[in-house]
């Protein structure tokens, strides 16, 4: 196909880069990947952004899907509809050129009409009248084999039956034959009182019970008969089911087996898998050490610092409180109006930040302790937000607070149409994670705190969402529903796994800080770990507690993990992950922590760990935040 000279002059303005038919990679270590033709360098494009940013601006470009990056200079092309439409046919296996026709009417060369000039007219050969020596070899072969009786002819199959002893051949010694000796026939029961013909009077069944015997079935009855009372032995009648029990009795020594039973004797000790004790597992909390007062109704949340020095909490008398953990005293209280549901503390040590839900709001708050540089720093990055010039329609609503509430340490407010029930944050501090009390689609929101965007990443919730969490190493969001637990990949979009855990609700999700295990607790007192790397369903399934859980917790660095349960008790185990896999995860209960009262049929309704040390702290219906050491 010839082109016209613009289109010749278009291309040759396309091509920038002059390296020609070079391997790219020539050029990695280098900040340019070629020259113009000019001979200026043409320099790679910053690329700054994180995968999340990447995902946020795929979501919000609708041109995102087609395109594509010019491997030549390093930037993003986007495709026309020619182009794409060029793409579509290539993949679905079609011609380039939309004009072609590959159904056009074939010419036939051989046909069966005497052609003036035909393709070929040679005569046939003269050896093709002649018989083959090949094959007359052949035959002559066949014809002295079946003279010496090498190929028999097929014999006409024989239809009548054919019966067979199974104990003719049988080896005596095999299993079978070393048990040859005399089986003896089981003995039966003796008779009691029931089978008298004069029992005492509580043998003798009463009318109530005459009725239910008779509306059991046959293999349900304690007796297959019923006791009866005769003046003497000569007015005994003759037993019905005596025939049919003879009969069921030869039944029974005809089929009975041939062969002895071996019993195993094994020690039911050597049953049980050999655990190791709990004090060669140590450090782990093994007591009370402190008790943080001051809550008056139920303490549903709680949250450590990064650093580890503070703790927040929130309750339902509709107040924060944020604690020293070393001294157990309450450094400040920020009375919110309602019942608080989930708090947690930023990860980012360099950020000081908690967010906490409260009704159908997510709060972002300072609470102003430890370094004042950390605390000027958080309020000037907050202030450093300028608002784009055309708003874009979002699921929630960023507000800022009012001098009055900045005051109490109250920064911004995020609005949501239904009740927020968990907060949670991702590892690097800038995005949030929220869980929406409503059977809508729009359960999960995703808010980043830099850009302060918010967005619903799923279309459609399969059930009731009641927990997420990020993983902590890779692009994945775990969301847990009643009956299952989700795994997404955040850049692909798309479902990457689906856990089992067969229990009947699912009330909390923790995941390992190396990111392969996951456990779970629910209402129905189980407590489940998953191994990611192994199957889809539970590797392991404990069941210590007596009630329901109510939350669980990994701890960042030692091998622990926890339990709090509504029977009052917070089980610490022992859950080592090996970096061989082949190695399956060691777990094992080291200690059962008790001291929360249960009040209003709730106990512990939240555990965590602290951040550096094999400490664990607690909240409970008894409105008190224990810390065990």
């Amino acid at each position: 196909m010839v082109g016209t000279g613009a289109d010749v002059v278009a291309i040759l303005q396309d091509i920038r880069n002059t390296v020609g038919n070079v391997p790219l990679a020539w050029y990695d270590d280098f900040p340019h990947v070629g020259y113009d033709l000019d001979g200026k360098r043409i320099y790679k494009p910053l690329r700054t952004r994180d995968e999340l940013d990447q995902f946020l601006d795929k979501m919000d470009d609708p041109d995102y899907w087609r395109t594509v990056q010019d491997k030549m200079t390093g930037h993003d092309l986007r495709l026309t509809d020619e182009q794409v439409a060029l793409v579509q046919r290539l993949q679905k296996g079609q011609f380039g050129d939309e004009s072609f026709n590959p159904y056009e009417p074939a010419i036939d060369f051989f046909s069966g009409n005497i052609m003036i000039h035909p393709v070929t007219n040679r005569p046939a050969d003269k050896r093709s009248f002649i018989p083959s020596l090949v094959e007359k070899e052949k035959v002559s072969r066949m014809v002295h084999a079946i003279k010496m009786g090498w190929i028999q002819p097929r014999r006409p199959r024989d239809t009548s039956p054919s019966f067979y002893d199974l104990w003719a051949q049988e080896d005596p010694n095999a299993v079978l034959g070393r048990h040859k000796m005399h089986v003896p026939a089981p003995k039966l029961a003796l008779p009691g009182h029931s089978e008298s013909y004069n029992p005492p009077p509580e043998y003798l069944p009463t009318e109530e019970e005459r009725l239910a015997w008779m509306q059991q079935e046959p293999g349900e009855r304690k007796l297959n008969f019923l006791p009866r009372k005769f003046l003497s032995l000569r007015a005994v009648p003759a037993y019905g089911r005596f025939i049919q029990e003879r009969f069921e009795r030869c039944l029974d020594l005809y089929l009975c087996p041939r062969q002895r039973k071996m019993r195993v004797n094994v020690d039911p000790e050597d049953l049980i898998p050999k655990l190791p004790l709990p004090r060669d597992l140590q450090p782990f909390p093994v007591c009370q050490a402190l008790v943080y007062r001051g809550h008056s109704d139920l303490v549903r949340c709680l949250s450590v610092s990064p650093g580890g020095q503070w703790l927040a909490s929130g309750s339902d008398d509709g107040s924060l409180r944020f604690w020293e953990v070393s001294t157990a005293r309450c450094m400040r209280t920020v009375p919110v109006g309602g019942v608080v549901r989930s708090i947690a503390w930023n990860p980012n040590p360099a950020i000081c930040l908690v967010a906490a839900s409260m009704d159908d709001a997510v709060l972002l708050l300072n609470p102003a302790l430890g370094d004042r540089l950390l605390v000027g720093s958080t309020d000037q990055l907050l202030d450093a937000f300028m608002p784009p010039e055309e708003p874009t329609l979002q699921p929630a609503r960023w507000l800022e607070a009012s001098e009055e509430e900045r005051q109490r340490g109250l920064r911004l407010r995020i609005c949501h149409s239904k009740p927020v029930i968990q907060v949670t944050w991702h590892g690097r501090g800038d995005y949030l994670a929220v869980v929406l009390a409503s059977p809508g689609h729009t359960q999960v929101l995703i808010h980043q705190l830099s850009r302060r965007r918010s967005q619903s990443p799923f279309r459609r919730s399969h059930g009731q969402v009641q927990r997420v969490a990020f993983h902590p190493t890779r692009p994945f969001l775990l969301v847990a529903s009643q009956r299952s637990v989700r795994i997404y990949h955040l850049l692909r979009q798309e479902l990457t796994k689906k856990l089992m855990p067969n229990c009947k609700w699912v009330s909390s999700l923790a995941v390992h800080p190396a990111g392969d295990n996951i456990i779970c607790g629910s209402y129905d007192s189980k407590l489940v770990w998953f191994d990611l790397d192994l199957s889809t369903k539970p590797y392991k399934v404990l069941r210590h507690h007596k009630k329901a859980l109510r939350a669980v917790a990994f701890h960042p660095r030692y091998p622990l993990f926890a339990s709090g349960s509504d029977d009052g008790t917070v089980i610490v185990c022992h859950g080592m992950v090996y970096n061989d896999l082949l190695q399956n995860p060691l777990l094992v209960p080291v200690k059962v922590l008790k001291g929360h009262t249960l009040t209003r049929d709730l106990g512990v309704l939240d555990v965590a760990f602290h951040p550096t040390q094999p400490w664990i702290f607690s909240s409970g219906a008894d409105s008190t935040i224990r810390l065990f050491s």
